[in-house]
């Protein structure tokens, strides 16, 4: 039975419970009374807080917010926060030239849907912040009830970010508008026992690459060559791509200045994705610049007095990998790399270490048949 055939999210999440052997959670059950409390507010006229639910990774929180979006029976928008904020972007481009560009895009938002749900709540970027500082007040204010997930408290979000106090008034607008919830424990869900389905391997330079066969049972009997990729206005070296299947260096695809929009773009056209050469990223933290993670327009601002975070060598092009695994996680498309070190040692030392911890569980659950 499909979530969507039933009532309300408490109903999706009882019969997940009682007939397809869900662990029972206590958190969960706290946080899915609150999604349910907000569903039948949605039913009736009035202000309507919306829901944010934090907590560590694997803990059911997008697969709640995911059964109180398909439950809604009115115009809802469910998306990934880096397809939020790349809708934020292009709409704000149209708007140049508006006296008030973010009032005009609530004022369109609110016109098209009543609730917002949007997984991964995770500001690291200077630009995010600056928008989302205003952007969720005027939507709050425009009526739009948003539903979101992190890993996160509010008071937590860009925490040691450059010029923080121009994303303080989304805090206060979240805890004023959003009941908080925390889905706290230890138990990671995505790890529940499961057939696997072996998608990475440990590779040392004297041992054949597991990649071509991969590449060849996944890709069948269509057409391939070894060339570059037109993403967006920019080339990708591939090591060999068919219709479905793109192979890749871990290099070509994460040290190059590729954003967001070009992994959703990837996504879009391939159907599974494999990793060559990836290398270990950990790596000493050392004062760096900021780090321009996937967003090569981002808007650069004075740090002041502040300290500069203590960057290693690996964490640009780390973002970016956390940037794609988010991508491929969101939209069911396997991941398969090959390393030179095991999944658990991939990245045990840097500046990215809290959101990679996300990043590894997402990777662990990929290992997993029931992943696609």
């Amino acid at each position: 039975m499909s979530s969507s055939a039933f009532e309300s999210p408490l109903a999706a999440y009882r019969f997940a419970i009682e007939q397809r052997g869900f662990a029972a959670d206590d958190a969960q059950r706290h946080a899915v009374h609150a999604l349910q409390q907000c569903f039948e507010a949605l039913q009736q006229s009035g202000r309507v807080n919306g829901v944010y639910l934090w907590g560590p990774v694997g803990r059911g929180k997008t697969w709640l917010m995911d059964q109180f979006h398909q439950c809604l029976q009115l115009p809802a928008r469910r998306q990934h926060f880096h397809h939020f904020m790349s809708w934020v972007y292009q709409r704000l481009f149209q708007l140049t030239g508006t006296s008030d560009p973010l009032q005009a895009l609530a004022r369109q938002l609110s016109e098209e849907i009543r609730v917002l749900c949007f997984d991964e709540f995770f500001v690291s970027d200077i630009g995010d912040a600056i928008i989302l500082g205003r952007l969720l007040e005027v939507m709050f204010e425009a009526g739009v009830v948003v539903v979101a997930t992190s890993n996160q408290p509010p008071h937590q979000l860009y925490s040691d970010g450059f010029n923080r106090q121009r994303f303080v008034p989304a805090i206060a607008a979240i805890e004023r508008c959003m009941q908080v919830v925390s889905v706290a424990g230890e138990q990671d869900h995505r790890l529940h026992p499961g057939a696997r389905e072996q998608r990475y391997w440990v590779n040392s330079n004297d041992q054949p690459s597991a990649l071509p066969n991969v590449f060849r049972r996944l890709s069948g009997d269509a057409p391939s060559h070894c060339d570059s990729l037109a993403v967006g206005h920019r080339r990708l070296n591939v090591v060999q791509v068919s219709d479905k299947v793109l192979w890749c260096r871990y290099a070509d695809l994460y040290e190059a200045p590729l954003a967001a929009m070009e992994f959703m773009a990837l996504c879009d056209r391939f159907t599974v994705i494999l990793l060559g050469e990836v290398p270990d990223l950990s790596a000493r933290q050392r004062a760096a610049k900021i780090a321009r993670g996937t967003e090569d327009g981002v808007e650069r601002v004075e740090a002041g007095d502040r300290e500069l975070p203590q960057l290693s060598v690996h964490d640009d092009s780390v973002r970016r990998f956390i940037a794609l695994v988010d991508e491929c996680y969101d939209r069911k498309v396997p991941l398969y790399l090959e390393a030179q070190i095991p999944l658990e040692a991939l990245y045990t030392q840097g500046y990215l270490s809290f959101p990679f911890r996300r990043t590894l569980s997402r990777l662990r659950e990929m290992q997993l048949q029931r992943f696609c």
